[in-house]
């Protein structure tokens, strides 16, 4: 009777699909607790890359339960379309993945009023997706949303229709000049609505609870990655619910005290998409070659990401603020052939050096470098630990010891078989 759940520790894209898609044999249940179609989990195994959106990562797997929780806001348009990217591999959705009847709907309008809002900030955008996530759970906390269960009332369409007008009210009021076609984006929504009603809703606290009194094991899949925290990211430029540990509780009903472990996944590097603040980012050749090697281009919107050195600071915060028991290190096949590798071990603030996670990274920061062997070594079909170059153990064990957590996992490449148990 346990809940371990699977997080991000830096800006997203660390590699969260991979992972799950890799420990989804040892769960009955897999479960997304927060986030949207922002979120892009990529999976990859017999040659086919598979990128998903709002499924949970483990729905290949055959034995496998998955729940979209209350925590997730859902664009029927996008579901749709995972659907259909599906249908090849004659996966049985009615049996196997299931919605709660408490995640919240993006509507049509909801895009709009993301595109508004950011056409209205200028340079000062938060560098959104303008999936409609935002907007999304301000209607949720402002209490206005339309959540899946409202779907089956009889007042659905009435409810859709009052929210919808009060979406461009506001797009209105903002003064930016966007064109759009309501009447078109809503026929597309309704035909998708119908794909939606295909897959079970759910009393999902319910549906967990029963699962836990008989005995099964459920993994809590997260979205994005802890520094994008609403609460404690790098607000404002963060995504709009609790990435955190903290947010498994909210986003699926669970009781704290039914969560034993808590896997952390980082990149041997940093990477960050869209606007914000971002220490150790790099701007030369190295950072341009990390970011060829390691394909940093993101899984849902394509976007280009920033790439820099590891930052422990960053890092230690996040294994605190999660409680993390386990680490998985991905990518670390990406930084083979470099000569030396910096990790950020403290920041230089205000001309003081510090260790902690101040209240912003804005203002008058510098990352402060310690400095580490590389390895030349492919170590892409490495299948054995021992197997690893000395250089590339000896940076395992120089993080193991900062962070004071174990490394479980390390990724060596995009594929489910280039995975080295620890």
């Amino acid at each position: 009777m346990r809940v371990d759940l699977l997080l991000g520790l830096q800006w997203g894209d660390e590699g969260k699909g991979k992972i799950v898609d890799v420990l989804t044999k040892k769960y009955d249940i897999i479960a997304r607790f927060q986030g949207g179609p922002n979120a892009g989990h990529t999976l990859e195994f017999d040659g086919i890359k598979h990128v998903l959106h709002t499924i949970p990562s483990g729905i290949f797997h055959k034995k496998s339960l998955n729940l979209i929780g209350n925590g997730v806001v859902i664009d029927p348009v996008i579901f749709e379309k995972e659907i259909r990217n599906l249908e090849p591999y004659k996966i049985d959705l009615k049996t196997r993945l299931f919605i709660s009847r408490k995640a919240h709907l993006i509507l049509p309008t909801h895009r709009l009023l993301d595109a508004a809002s950011e056409l209205s900030k200028g340079k000062s955008k938060i560098g959104s997706t303008l999936k409609g996530i935002g907007p999304t759970y301000m209607d949720k906390t402002g209490r206005n949303g339309i959540r899946v269960g409202d779907i089956e009332m009889k007042n659905w369409l009435e409810k859709y229709r009052k929210l919808a007008n009060k979406h461009e009210q506001l797009i209105k009021n903002l003064n930016v000049d966007l064109q759009y076609n309501l009447a078109e984006l809503e026929s597309e929504f309704f035909d998708s609505i119908e794909t939606l009603n295909k897959i079970e809703f759910i009393d999902s606290e319910n549906f967990i609870y029963d699962h836990l009194d008989n005995g099964n094991k459920i993994l809590a899949e997260g979205a994005q990655g802890s520094l994008l925290d609403i609460d404690f990211g790098t607000y404002p430029y963060v995504t709009s619910s609790n990435t955190t540990a903290a947010g498994a509780c909210t986003g699926l009903g669970i009781p704290p005290n039914k969560i034993k472990n808590v896997f952390g996944i980082f990149k041997a590097y940093t990477t960050r998409v869209g606007s914000g603040p971002f220490p150790t980012e790099l701007f030369d050749r190295t950072g341009k070659k990390i970011a060829s090697v390691g394909k940093e281009f993101g899984a849902t919107t394509g976007r280009p990401r920033r790439c820099g050195w590891l930052d422990l600071v960053a890092l230690k915060y996040a294994v605190k603020v999660n409680g993390v028991t386990n680490l998985m290190m991905m990518k670390g096949d990406v930084l083979s052939g470099l000569k030396k590798i910096k990790v950020c071990i403290k920041y230089n603030y205000n001309g003081k050096e510090i260790s902690h996670y101040p209240f912003t990274l804005e203002d008058n920061l510098k990352p402060v470098y310690k400095e580490l062997e590389g390895w030349n070594d492919d170590i892409s079909q490495t299948q054995k630990y021992d197997d690893l170059p000395n250089t590339f153990l000896n940076y395992v064990k120089f993080l193991e010891k900062e962070l004071k957590v174990p490394i479980s996992i390390i990724s060596v490449g995009p594929d489910r078989k280039q995975t080295i148990i620890c």
